[in-house]
């Protein structure tokens, strides 16, 4: 133990031996700051994990983050930048369906559900991303979690 006014070693007791200072009024260590959970994706890039997951729910930057160095080594970028291009392609092949279909107006009423609920998808998926939680969708969410880990 040290003694805070005259910073020598001492052996634990109410008073300094030394200088007679009162060691009880010594401050506590405080303990190590807890590490974050996500550290940042790289320190010149100014981008966090979980920010550069929820943006990888755009379609461009989820193929960036998947070239670009200090990005393609984070596991949480990874996961969501592959679910983000299955939920993409989800949605395209979705659309592309609905084309061969006459346009009455029950199937359009059932394109724009199908949009919508699509939508909501990407939004919550969006929000767990950005709160650094591996959201897995259900058939999606395997497939990029085996991809993340290779």
């Amino acid at each position: 133990m040290q003694c805070p006014a005259c910073h020598n070693e001492v052996e634990p007791a109410p008073f300094c031996s030394l200088c007679g200072a009162p060691l009880a009024a010594a401050p506590a260590v405080a303990p190590p700051p807890a590490a974050a959970p996500f550290p940042p994706a790289a320190a010149s890039s100014g981008i966090d994990t979980n920010v550069a997951a929820a943006i990888s729910y755009l379609f461009i930057p989820a193929i960036i983050f998947l070239l670009v160095e200090p990005y393609n080594k984070t596991p949480l970028i990874r996961f969501h930048s592959f679910q983000s291009i299955g939920l993409f392609v989800v949605g395209l092949v979705a659309n592309e369906i609905f084309k061969f279909f006459p346009y009455y107006s029950m199937m359009w009423t059932f394109q724009e559900i199908i949009s919508l609920g699509l939508f909501v998808v990407w939004l919550i998926a969006v929000v767990k991303a950005y709160q650094g939680q591996w959201f897995k969708l259900p058939i999606l969410g395997d497939f990029a979690m085996k991809q993340a880990q290779s």
